[in-house]
C-alpha cells in the first residue's frame, strides 16, 4: 500500500487554478522529486498535503488513512512533516531549543524532548551548533536546522520545499548529504521541491513534474531528461 495517495487534487483560488487535477502516489522508503517553473503549483500541492490548504476537489490518503480535510497539525502527528520555502530565523531560541519545539510532537516532557532534540543534532551532525542563537549562525546553517526540527517529529514522511535555494554549489552538496541520510539513514520517506537540479537529479529515486498547474511527466530522473515536454517547458536543451 503507497505510503501517499494523491488522487485528483485541484486547488482553486478564485478564478486561479493553481493545482488541476493532480494524481501519484509515493511508495514507503521512495525519495521522489517535485520539480517545474516558478508558479507551477508545486508548494501549493505541499500546502494541501499537509493541511494548510483546503482542497477544492480530489482525495489525498496518507498511511491508509484519508486526510484530505484534516487540519495541518494533526496531519503532522500522523507522521507527515515539512519545511517551508520562506524561513527567517528570528526569536530568543537557541538551535537546541528550536529543535525540541519539534520534538514536543511526541511528549510534553522537557527532558524527553531535549533528549530527543540532542540525538537528532547528532544523526545530521549539526550538535556544534547546539548552545548557538538559531538567529546568529549562518543561513545554511539555518536550513539544516530546519530540516531537524521536521525530524524531530519522527515522521514518516518529510516534506522539503527549496531547502538547497540561495546555497553554493559546496553547500548543496551538504545539503544533498544530509537528505541522503535521513533518507536512508533514517529510514524517512522523501519529497522534495526543488530548483537545483544537480541536487533533485542526483538523489531522487522517481521525479513527478508540474507546468502550470498540471502533472506534465513522471519517470525516474533520465526518463524525465529526455522528455520533450519536460525539455519545453522547464529543463532546457542542457538536459534534453
Amino acid at each position: 500500500m503507497p505510503l501517499l495517495v494523491v488522487d485528483r487534487v485541484t486547488k482553486d483560488f478564485g478564478g486561479l487554478r493553481a493545482n488541476d487535477q493532480i494524481s501519484f502516489q509515493v511508495e514507503k522508503g521512495e525519495l521522489v522529486g517535485l520539480i517545474g517553473p516558478n508558479g507551477a503549483g508545486k508548494t501549493t500541492l505541499f500546502h494541501c498535503i499537509a493541511g494548510h490548504h483546503r482542497v477544492t476537489s480530489g482525495r489525498i490518503i496518507f498511511d491508509g488513512e484519508e486526510i484530505t480535510h484534516l487540519d495541518a497539525h494533526r496531519i503532522a502527528r500522523k507522521g507527515l512533516a515539512r519545511t517551508f520555502q520562506v524561513y527567517a530565523a528570528t526569536g530568543d531560541l537557541t538551535v537546541l531549543e528550536y529543535v525540541m519545539v519539534g520534538a514536543f510532537m511526541r511528549t510534553r516532557s522537557r527532558k524527553e524532548a531535549e533528549l530527543k532534540a540532542r540525538k537528532v543534532l547528532e544523526e545530521l551532525g549539526l550538535e556544534d551548533w547546539s548552545g548557538k542563537m538559531v538567529a546568529e549562525i549562518p543561513v545554511p546553517a539555518q536550513k539544516l536546522v530546519t530540516m531537524a526540527v521536521a525530524v524531530a517529529t519522527d515522521p514518516k514522511m518529510l516534506l522539503l520545499d527549496e531547502v538547497a535555494a540561495g546555497l553554493n554549489p559546496k553547500e548543496v552538496d551538504e545539503v544533498k548529504e544530509k537528505i541522503r541520510h535521513i533518507h536512508w539513514g533514517m529510514g524517512i520517506t522523501v519529497m522534495l521541491i526543488e530548483h537545483v537540479m544537480a541536487l533533485v537529479m542526483g538523489i531522487s529515486q522517481r521525479v513527478i513534474v508540474l507546468d502550470a498547474g498540471r502533472k506534465i511527466a513522471e519517470g525516474s530522473p533520465e526518463e524525465v531528461a529526455r522528455d520533450p515536454n519536460v525539455i519545453k517547458a522547464y529543463l532546457g536543451e542542457k538536459y534534453g
